[in-house]
């Protein structure tokens, strides 16, 4: 199991999220991805946040060795053939280390500030399907042509193309049984959704039968879940870690109790263990959940959880 850190982009500086990039990068941090939003999903709306892609490619500069990458870019933000060009960039400042996460979007009033079309959920999946099309035709061919429903390419050259082979690491994020799943086992090279061992297994096998549907090798793709983690000494501690993830994120209690990786290093590793059984191959940890400060916690669990896994 790899391990990654998931990095909000509404509230820290520029520094100090450089300053915790460099910090994973040189500590053992296999990824850390951003987030995709131009405002705080809040009724005021206030709040600094910073833009994902040129974050993220000074970002890729000024790191070694992790891969980077987003969790995820929303595709009705940009033209998919403006994100290839832009993820082909990242993929070259990297040397190769892009995870070009991208989904249907959902922050409605994001959308509604910013005067870009919402659209049904139906039609925003139907275009995501046409996006990971488009994605991969403009990386993998000398000039692609594409002729969808919302989305056409004409002889269209993207040069230079990525360093990744056939194309970057295209992650496709959400947890929707009945289409979502279905176009990340057509098209993804890595799969990711919130959620513990309940959630990773129930989806997990959700997305094997998409995957016998359209003769598809499951194992093919990489599955990752994003977990709040918190050190606890009792049961009061995880149930505060709990409700502090229920108030952030707007979740129930089961969905809290399954996603939150909360305990004794003990019980950490246990459920740990139970996450790789349901196959997942890598965990996120969301930076946003943790102390303003969070290095020492990330240090603990560098030293104390992850070599067992």
């Amino acid at each position: 199991m790899k391990f990654a850190l998931f990095q909000g982009m509404t509230g820290p500086t520029w520094d100090d999220m450089l300053a915790l990039w460099r910090y994973a990068d040189q500590a053992g941090w296999d990824a850390a991805c951003v987030t995709d939003h131009f405002m705080p999903n809040t009724a005021d709306r206030v709040g600094d946040t910073l833009e994902c892609w040129t974050a993220l490619a000074a970002l890729a500069a000024e790191t070694q060795r992790m891969r980077v990458g987003t969790i995820v870019s929303g595709n009705t933000y940009r033209h998919p053939a403006l994100l290839a060009k832009m993820a082909a960039n990242v993929d070259i400042i990297s040397h190769g280390r892009l995870i070009c996460g991208i989904g249907a979007g959902w922050q409605e009033n994001e959308h509604r500030a910013y005067g870009m079309e919402f659209y049904t959920t139906g039609e925003r999946l139907r275009r995501l399907d046409e996006a990971c099309r488009v994605l991969k035709a403009l990386w993998t061919e000398p000039r692609a042509n594409y002729k969808g429903r919302y989305y056409r390419l004409e002889d269209a050259p993207l040069m230079p193309k990525p360093v990744q082979r056939p194309h970057p690491e295209l992650m496709v994020g959400g947890g929707g049984e009945k289409v979502t799943l279905r176009i990340a086992a057509q098209h993804a090279d890595h799969w990711n959704v919130w959620g513990g061992p309940a959630t990773l297994t129930h989806k997990g096998r959700i997305l094997d039968e998409h995957c016998a549907r359209v003769g598809r090798d499951p194992k093919q793709i990489l599955r990752s879940a994003v977990m709040v983690l918190a050190f606890a000494d009792d049961r009061a501690g995880v149930e505060r870690a709990e409700q502090a993830y229920m108030k952030r994120m707007g979740a129930d209690a089961e969905k809290a109790r399954d996603t939150v990786l909360a305990g004794s290093p003990a019980q950490i590793k246990d459920k740990l263990a139970a996450l790789r059984a349901a196959g997942v191959g890598m965990l996120f940890i969301p930076t946003f959940l943790l102390p303003a400060d969070p290095r020492a916690t990330l240090d603990r669990f560098m030293s104390e959880i992850a070599p067992i896994f």
